[in-house]
């Protein structure tokens, strides 16, 4: 295995036209269709640089900015932004293109987490991720800042007392009735 790789060996372009099967019932591309081939890229991306079979571990918010039209050339792109032990952080940005008239409108961003495994099923350690320009680095912070941000919520989370005089209270500001039994 490499002790290291860059930023660019991870680097993959998918490009499909978007097809009258792919849609939803209301004539736009269906959501979950653009998350296959997220995943799908972000399988290769990762796949390529860890040099590994992956798996996706999860999937942080994914946005739609954008309907995307019947007919739109879409285009993802995506890279390895973050490298932990085996597990990786993909980057990957959706553009459509109206191939007609040649405008393209960003669609949506996410970020994928995904784990390098052996043929056993097990987790293997990953190559150190090379920095060579500022805006891989920036990725690399903003995947760090995710990561934290992450695991202060999920602390926030444990100790929540749902059940509490102070959260039951709270719920007199959402759009809910309170029928305990």
């Amino acid at each position: 295995m490499k002790k290291s790789n860059s930023v660019a060996a991870s680097k993959v372009t998918l490009s499909e036209l978007m097809l009258p099967s792919h849609s939803n019932f209301s004539g736009k591309i269906h959501g979950g269709y653009l998350l296959q081939l997220m995943d799908q890229i972000a399988f290769a991306s990762a796949s390529k640089y860890s040099g590994s079979y992956c798996v996706t571990a999860s999937v942080d918010t994914v946005d739609f900015l954008n309907p995307v039209e019947i007919g739109s050339l879409v285009t993802l792109k995506a890279s390895v932004n973050y490298v932990g032990n085996s597990s990786m952080i993909v980057g990957i940005r959706v553009d459509a293109e109206n191939i007609q008239t040649g405008t393209k409108k960003h669609c949506n961003s996410s970020y994928f987490t995904m784990v390098a495994k052996n043929e056993k099923g097990e987790n293997v350690t990953v190559p150190k991720l090379e920095l060579s320009t500022f805006e891989e680095v920036r990725r690399f912070y903003d995947c760090v800042r995710r990561i934290n941000h992450k695991k202060k919520y999920k602390m926030l989370e444990e100790i929540f007392d749902h059940q509490s005089e102070s959260a039951l209270e709270k719920l007199n500001h959402f759009n809910v009735i309170l029928k305990l039994k």
